[in-house]
């Protein structure tokens, strides 16, 4: 059976690169998925400046909800600092540290911060930590009193200190201070930072024993070294020590995973990316592959025809179907994977660009993708190819060959009544975003678009039939040959026209489907926002962690201010019940003040946010409605840390998409966050230049600080970093469609050889053929553009009603023309390229060998 498998490819050489490129991409989409899902599922961060802690005892930094994935929480949640000298005690233990991190920066000689570490947040540690470090070599002595600092080399480099210098030092939101640098450490691996007297440290971070602030008494984690070979005894008696706490034992390489909790989110990410890529994915890949082996089983009817025959059993005929594309599948699989995983690199490096992902945080490089992608396209194509061959190996042996040369006169009525059902069920979905203003209701489009081209697919033949059919009796009696011809083809080839119609149409939907939703959610986000938001500046520290101590009052004092209030972002895993099963969503969530009202205009329908003080929340009121969550009500979330908290809707807004699904109030995050400190203030003026540049001139008084405009950067620079990995990954799988796409054309017109011939022996001459051909390409193109225009319009005029208020979606005015301008020309070079080739052949010799 393979030797006659490949008998048969041999001959159809054209036909089989379809399938073969199909399979390549196909299987390079479905690898860098895989490797994608397995990165965020087992990728390891380097231990950085834990390197040298053989182990290392942290709070959980992840929400378990039952039956769903874990959520990582991005704020660092504490430990007692009494544990560490509990586990000092242990046997075995020669080091115990309770480490810290806090907001720090070093400002040079013109009071400009000097970058010490990646995130300065948590870039200011007590000097007991430098024993976690890993290889560090240390030039000076140690900080011993309250005025002294050891600072990272090659921080102290770039701003030109020695050991014996004095610096300034912004610390944990505090006035810029003069600090002595007793000694310069450099540690390879680590991130730097600026390190204190522990006593020091601990009173800046307000971590003291005898403190008041909601996290005295606290360390971020706890690192130990062990004594020579006694790594994992050691670990064993923590966790025991540890046992029931809720706090989590990492060695080895989990230690990484403990130095940055918001890195645990980028990791959850990636699972969240690789999920929903992988529905699309797959979708295509298989529509992809099945129109491309149909087109190639298509043109082999005649030759499984006479083996049914001379005896072929439909057993047989089926399984040689499928043992040909098989080994057309083996050879494309290899380059495929190996693509695969090159492409998840250069994705990953683009996330990394984007700050989506941090870039330390490596992929996960195993033979896992490559293996589910070997079986998933092998199935595909071994399905694929045997319901192409169906049809062929259940007819009678006399049928099948008087069939192998035209099309079966009635389109099967249960395929297109399945494809009719999938166009109407695509419909329904569409209405989601009307019934849900979010992120999760507007996918829905795309998915709707992805359905909608399937059912076109399955119900192609019996529509181009039909149209065919009305366009020929409209036909007048003097139309030209060429047009006659091409019309006629496209009423008796209705199957076969089909066939190249529906990819084109569904690349059509989905660069339109799936374009248009980003573009219209990102439109309707930034309308929620550019009307919501009152102030014209915001202040920002980013260089210092976070706006230094009497920002606020400094910036209310400046002439033309009329209102200014501090403002963070937070994430929130809330807890609701739906369909009276418990469910839970992790949301980014605004910190505000009462405050805010005079800086913000939510769109509040009820209640206010002059009452967002102590355990209260504002919701939207989407979330209101489908959780439950009216104005009085009480909601369960888990804060960013951890923490747990039940607290009181006081507020509920209309204005959720621009703001998100929760807002809490400072006293409810208090103590809840990383650094505690404000990360921006909002500022309203009264709109006169002079107020502008009164700001300006405080922001350059102050180390620090930055000044700029709420108003929307027109040009996108501003616009979300999900948005350019949405267009990375449309651009990808249109390219791949289109290539797909291309080849299928290819194929389908090369097997018309001996149609050509024929038509040629008949009177017909070469420049009546070409324009013939030429006319079925405009079909094929203007086919493809309506229905695919027709399939993409609910949905998006649906999209556009929800989130915009008017039946049409919002995106750039040059997509449909470069649509249409595409999708015409690859008609057009497709199917002429392979014409003028097919026409250089004799036409005796064409019919022998077709």
């Amino acid at each position: 059976m393979l030797h006659l498998a490949l008998r048969m490819a041999a001959h159809r050489i054209t036909a089989l690169l379809a399938v073969a490129c199909a399979v390549l991409g196909g299987a390079a989409l479905i690898t860098t998925t895989g490797v994608l899902a397995e990165s965020g599922l087992r990728s390891q961060l380097p231990p950085g400046r834990l390197g040298g802690a053989d182990v290392v005892v942290a709070a959980e930094q992840e929400f378990h909800p039952s039956g769903d994935l874990p959520i990582a929480l991005p704020e660092r949640a504490t430990v007692p600092a009494r544990l560490v000298d509990r586990l000092a005690a242990l046997p075995g233990v020669t080091a115990a540290v309770g480490d810290i991190g806090f907001p720090a920066a070093l400002l040079d000689g013109r009071g400009r911060p000097v970058p010490v570490a990646q995130d300065p947040a948590t870039a200011g540690h007590g000097w007991s930590s430098t024993r976690l470090l890993s290889g560090a070599r240390v030039e000076g002595r140690a900080p011993s009193g309250a005025k002294t600092v050891a600072v990272d080399a090659a921080a102290a480099d770039a701003a030109g200190l020695a050991v014996g210098d004095r610096v300034r030092v912004v610390a944990n939101g505090r006035p810029a201070a003069a600090y002595r640098v007793s000694a310069l450490v450099d540690a390879p691996g680590a991130d730097g930072g600026v390190w204190f007297a522990d006593g020091t440290a601990a009173a800046l971070a307000g971590r003291g024993a005898g403190g008041e602030g909601p996290r005295a008494g606290t360390v971020d984690l706890v690192g130990l070294r062990a004594a020579d070979g006694a790594g994992e005894r050691v670990a064993d008696a923590v966790r025991a020590e540890v046992a029931g706490t809720g706090l989590r034992v990492t060695t080895g390489a989990d230690r990484g995973e403990a130095v940055a909790p918001g890195v645990g989110s980028a990791r959850s990410l990636l699972i969240l990316l690789a999920g929903s890529l992988g529905g699309i994915v797959l979708l295509i890949t298989g529509f992809v592959v099945a129109g491309a082996l149909g087109v190639t089983i298509a043109g082999q009817r005649r030759d499984l025809a006479l083996m049914r025959a001379v005896g072929a059993t439909p057993r047989q005929i089926r399984r040689l179907a499928a043992a040909q594309s098989t080994v057309v599948a083996a050879l494309a699989l290899v380059p495929g994977v190996a693509v695969g995983y090159l492409l998840a690199g250069r994705f990953r490096e683009l996330l990394a660009d984007r700050d989506v992902l941090p870039s330390e945080l490596p992929l996960t490089v195993s033979p896992l993708p490559a293996l589910a992608t070997l079986l998933l396209v092998a199935a595909a194509v071994q399905l694929s190819a045997r319901c192409a061959a169906w049809r062929t190996s259940r007819m009678p042996a006399t049928e099948a060959v008087a069939e192998s040369r035209s099309e079966p006169r009635t389109p099967s009525r249960a395929r297109t009544t399945a494809g009719l059902l999938l166009i109407l069920g695509a419909c329904a979905l569409s209405v989601v975003p009307l019934l849900s203003r979010t992120v999760l209701g507007a996918s829905v489009t795309s998915v709707a678009g992805i359905v909608a081209a399937i059912g076109l697919a399955m119900s192609g033949p019996a529509l181009v039939r039909s149209a065919g059919e009305a366009v020929v009796r409209r036909l007048r009696p003097g139309v030209a040959a060429p047009t006659w011809l091409a019309l006629s083809n496209v009423r008796a080839y209705a199957l076969r026209l089909s066939g190249v119609v529906s990819p084109l149409a569904m690349g059509v939907v989905f660069v339109l489907t799936y374009t248009l939703t980003q573009t219209t959610v990102l439109a309707a986000t930034s309308d929620d926002t550019r009307t919501g938001t009152l102030a014209q500046y915001e202040l920002t520290a980013p260089a210092l962690g976070g706006l230094p101590d009497g920002t606020l009052s400094a910036v209310r004092d400046v002439p033309g201010v009329r209102a200014a209030a501090p403002a963070g972002t937070t994430t929130v895993v809330w807890e609701y019940e739906e369909l009276g099963e418990p469910a839970v969503e992790s949301a980014s969530a605004m910190i505000l003040t009462p405050d805010a009202r005079d800086v913000l205009d939510l769109g509040v329908t009820d209640g206010g946010l002059d009452r967002l003080t102590g355990a209260t929340v504002a919701v939207s009121a989407e979330a209101a409605r489908t959780r439950d969550a009216g104005l009085g009500k009480r909601v369960r979330l888990v804060l960013g840390d951890g923490a747990r908290v039940d607290a009181r809707v006081v507020a509920v807004y209309d204005r959720g998409l621009g703001f998100g699904p929760v807002v809490l109030s400072r006293e409810l995050a208090a103590g809840h966050t990383t650094t505690g400190l404000d990360q921006r203030a909002l500022v309203r003026t009264d709109g006169t230049r002079e107020a502008g540049r009164a700001l300006a001139a405080l922001a350059a008084d102050r180390p620090g600080l930055a000044v700029a405009s709420t108003a929307p950067d027109a040009t996108g620079a501003d616009a979300p970093p999900e948005v350019w990995v949405n267009l990375a990954v449309v651009v990808v799988l249109l390219g791949y469609l289109l290539l797909s796409i291309a080849n299928k054309l290819v194929a389908a017109t090369a097997q018309r050889r001996a149609e050509i011939a024929a038509l040629r022996l008949v009177g017909t001459t070469p420049r009546q053929v070409r324009a013939m051909m030429r006319r079925e390409a405009a079909v094929i193109a203007a086919a493809a553009l309506v229905s695919g225009l027709l399939l993409s319009a609910v949905p998006l005029a649906l999209l556009g009603q929800g989130f915009l208020g008017h039946p049409w979606p919002a995106g750039p005015p040059w997509l449909l023309p470069a649509v249409a301008a595409t999708v015409a020309l690859t008609s057009y070079l497709t199917i002429e390229l392979p014409t003028r080739h097919a026409l250089r052949t004799p036409p005796a010799d064409a019919l022998r060998t077709g």
